[in-house]
């Protein structure tokens, strides 16, 4: 059973009334996206946090990026419920809203410069018999498509968008980009070590075409069995551990 919090340096996240827990690749998204914002896009100031969950990714964010506003949205009640609890605990400086709604059924016309979502894994797969996770984790609800239409809607014209995808669906995404327009300005593609295959891949994403995509490759531990450099550079401002 996973622990029903996991602490980090400067907030806690609660998550036993949350169908998605905290995982390594989903911190490691956090902290990279974070990092991206903070390193090459410090003039963003609207973010939307697509499928919110624990309130992770936000709280990730707001951690490097404290001029950030920032709206949430969460379709699972529970869920919506506990992130809105982390997220007051956290005490961040910034102004952060959450919203228990669907985000196909928003239709508020408000744009942003950054969208980050940690989206449905499993589309077309075999489901669990738990309902509150089919909606996280498979298409029961919110098609892969679907986000990326609500991303060319909702996304500011010079704004940049963050997915955790899996690497199996590479061809997927790949042709979903295309068909909505849509280019992927940096990839990075994750193993959990150097004998091990790709998994996952951490994808920023922009309205246009701007220059080649950047392709690069990350380990999250060595082959001892110990965090990467590039893992620990990432996390050590929020693992406390590290």
């Amino acid at each position: 059973m996973a622990n029903s919090y996991f602490k980090f340096k400067q907030f806690t996240i609660h998550q036993d009334r949350c169908a998605m827990k905290v995982t390594t690749d989903s911190c490691l998204f956090g902290a990279w996206l974070a990092h991206q914002l903070t390193d090459e896009h410090q003039h963003a100031r609207t973010m939307l946090d697509i499928g919110t969950g624990t309130g992770l990714l936000t709280l990730m964010a707001a951690q490097k990026n404290p001029q950030l506003i920032i709206d949430c949205i969460e379709i699972d009640e529970s869920a919506f419920i506990q992130a809105k609890e982390n997220i007051s605990v956290a005490g961040f400086k910034n102004e952060i809203r959450i919203f228990h709604d669907n985000i196909l059924n928003q239709k508020t016309g408000k744009n942003y410069d950054v969208i980050v979502s940690n989206p449905p894994f499993y589309e077309n797969e075999l489901k669990a018999a738990n309902n509150q996770k089919n909606v996280a984790q498979h298409d029961a609800g919110l098609l892969l498509e679907d986000l990326l239409r609500v991303i060319k809607n909702k996304l500011n014209e010079n704004g940049v968008f963050y997915l955790l995808i899996p690497y199996k669906r590479k061809d997927d995404i790949e042709t979903l980009f295309r068909s909505n327009h849509l280019y992927a300005s940096k990839k990075v593609y994750v193993s959990q070590s150097t004998k091990h295959e790709y998994f996952r891949i951490l994808v920023e994403g922009k309205l246009q075409k701007q220059q080649p995509s950047i392709e690069k490759k990350l380990t999250i531990c060595d082959d001892p069995g110990k965090y990467s450099s590039e893992f620990i550079a990432l996390l050590e401002d929020y693992y406390i551990y590290l």
